[in-house]
């Protein structure tokens, strides 16, 4: 036990001041893991998990667009499959009538396509507006989320106007 001693005085180490000291570290560690540490790594966590949802909106959104896209195809494919049937219908009927009747029912059969590729135009602007409605709307969402604090008018406005450039580009 001397040798110990003799060591530890020859080191400098006095065992008042070594318990003092370990005590101090101690309770320096206690705080600075409850009042430092711990907040930082629950903020941390908190904007991972903004992060992905975040991100998880970002793939709805996509998946919409798909979807709306989908949508426009199939209209855009049966409308040319009912003004095709229209056309070969007023062919067929067309050799059996004057050349006045068949007329007529060119124009009209054209007019029935005109009028589809109005509507799909239509419905395809519609979707459009509505996606690039909802993307501008996730993307303010998201940015305030992933931000942590709320945008002002001109933040918003900045934003869809940014968006809306992304979008239709």
């Amino acid at each position: 036990m001397n040798v110990i001693t003799d060591l530890l005085s020859t080191f400098g180490v006095t065992w008042p001041k070594f318990i003092a000291q370990c005590i101090l570290f101690i309770f320096v560690y206690w705080v600075l893991n409850k009042f430092a540490f711990g907040p930082i790594v629950n903020v941390l966590a908190e904007r991972r998990r903004r992060i992905a949802e975040a991100q998880e909106n970002a793939e709805k959104v996509k998946q919409q667009l798909a979807e709306a896209e989908k949508r426009y195809r199939e209209v855009l494919a049966k409308a040319e499959v009912e003004a095709k049937a229209l056309i070969d219908e007023a062919r067929a009927s067309a050799e059996a009538v004057r050349e006045k009747r068949v007329q007529e029912a060119i124009a009209e059969a054209e007019g029935v396509i005109r009028k589809a590729h109005e509507s799909i135009e239509q419905d395809r602007r519609k979707m459009e507006a509505e996606v690039k409605t909802a993307m501008v709307g996730l993307v303010a969402a998201t940015t305030a989320k992933v931000t942590g604090k709320v945008l002002t008018a001109d933040d918003q406005k900045r934003l869809n106007d940014e968006t809306i450039k992304e979008i239709a580009a």
